[in-house]
């Protein structure tokens, strides 16, 4: 079986104003409770996933991207450069037991990954 798609996330130059759009436009509750005012949408239902909204790290261009969820993801990050993708980020560790990277596909789409989180 293959890895997983976990979450997805919008980010942008605004990163309020974006929260504030998409909640809005699907009636989504979005919680920016945190360190990093980072908008965490739990899943609108079974099977589904969640995701987040925030605002880029240098405020500039944003992305759309989805995270799959994998056991090494510097091991992954290294495996999709060398199958002619690049890495933009990671990996990082972002909080206790959460570590993520980004890369980009050969046509530019940029995707994340994650680790498996302990419940």
């Amino acid at each position: 079986m293959g890895n997983r798609v976990i979450h997805f996330e919008i980010t942008g130059s605004n990163g309020p104003a974006l929260n504030k759009f998409y909640g809005d436009l699907f009636d989504w509750s979005i919680n920016t409770d945190n360190p990093m005012n980072y908008g965490t949408i739990a899943p609108q239902g079974e099977n589904a996933i969640g995701g987040g909204i925030g605002q880029t790290p240098d405020g500039g261009h944003g992305w759309v991207t989805f995270y799959v969820e994998t056991d090494d993801v510097g091991a992954y990050l290294k495996k999709a450069e060398s199958l002619g993708g690049s890495i933009l980020m990671g990996p990082d560790d972002v909080m206790e037991g959460l570590t993520i990277g980004l890369f980009t596909d050969p046509e530019g789409h940029v995707v994340g990954l994650t680790n498996p989180q302990q419940a």
